[in-house]
């Protein structure tokens, strides 16, 4: 393996239950209390947590046979109401910001439609991505059920830009298309737009699948990570938000380490170390809970 200043590595690997006599009424158990969510920042008015792959920000009729949702656990954990300011696709896990107030949660809205909310990712994609630079494609705009329109409504087409930087790559001795070996990359998100699904559909477009991503991505190369890894999981995550504090108007940045089943692939593919420290240690639950 071979990193550079820049964290900039190239990798190749080599590489019943029995019932007696009449049966009753079969009862109904309770379903456990799902575990609290690791909490990564908390003050008066605001709360970030992180959010595991496979987890709904808040109900949908998408998902209408979920039960468990974000925006709920969150709300038993701490007692008290909190309000979504942002979403985050069921699939993909990392930073959730909410808010601790109505006020504070429109507040924080604003910001993000406004673009003052600086937001950076980290995804394993198909192929080796170039160096650095921005995918300016118009997206058509999707609705979803919370926005009181028809899920299968397409919209017209919208500006959406996304920066990129690769901070790694990585060459497995695996035939999965035409070539004899397989490539990866590891690269960092930053969308500069907000549109539905963008990150997963701006990759799609320039042939950098996200690893994982059962919608947007490549079947074939979801099954050898399924195969090689078990990652039964998209490969996508929200590591960092850098926006201004809803009342103080401060500059509040908020990071979020990559969960253990993700950076543990990394870490097998020889890339955990192209990351930044503050994005590799493993979450914790509420270092903020008052006693």
């Amino acid at each position: 393996m071979r990193c550079s200043s820049n964290h900039r590595c190239h990798v190749r690997l080599r590489f019943s239950l029995h019932r007696v006599g009449v049966n009753p009424e079969p009862e109904r158990l309770a379903s456990p209390p799902p575990p609290d969510l690791p909490v990564l920042f908390r003050d008066d008015h605001v709360v970030a947590i992180h959010k595991p792959a496979g987890l709904l920000v808040h109900r949908t009729k998408l998902d209408a046979h979920e039960e468990r949702f974000a925006v709920q656990i969150l709300r038993r954990q701490l007692r008290r109401r909190v309000y979504t300011v942002h979403r985050l696709d069921k699939a993909t896990s990392g930073l959730l910001l909410f808010g601790l107030s109505q006020e504070v949660a429109a507040t924080l809205s604003a910001a993000f439609e406004r673009g003052l909310v600086e937001k950076t990712y980290i995804a394993l994609v198909r192929g080796h991505i170039p160096d650095g630079g921005e995918i300016v494609h118009a997206l058509s705009r999707r609705f979803d059920d919370a926005e009181g329109q028809p899920t299968e409504r397409i919209g017209p087409h919208q500006e959406a830009t996304t920066r990129f930087r690769r901070l790694g790559t990585v060459e497995l001795p695996r035939r999965v298309d035409r070539y004899p070996t397989s490539r990866y990359s590891l690269v960092e998100l930053r969308p500069l737009t907000g549109r539905r699904h963008q990150l997963r559909r701006h990759m799609s477009h320039v042939s950098h699948h996200i690893v994982g991503d059962t919608t947007f991505g490549k079947g074939r190369h979801n099954q050898l990570f399924r195969d090689l890894f078990a990652c039964h999981r998209m490969l996508l995550a929200s590591v960092e938000l850098n926006l201004p504090h809803p009342v103080t108007g401060d500059r509040l940045r908020l990071t979020a380490p990559l969960d253990g089943g993700f950076l543990s692939v990394l870490e097998r593919l020889g890339l955990a170390e192209a990351l930044p420290v503050e994005w590799r240690a493993t979450p914790t639950l509420d270092p903020f809970a008052r006693q």
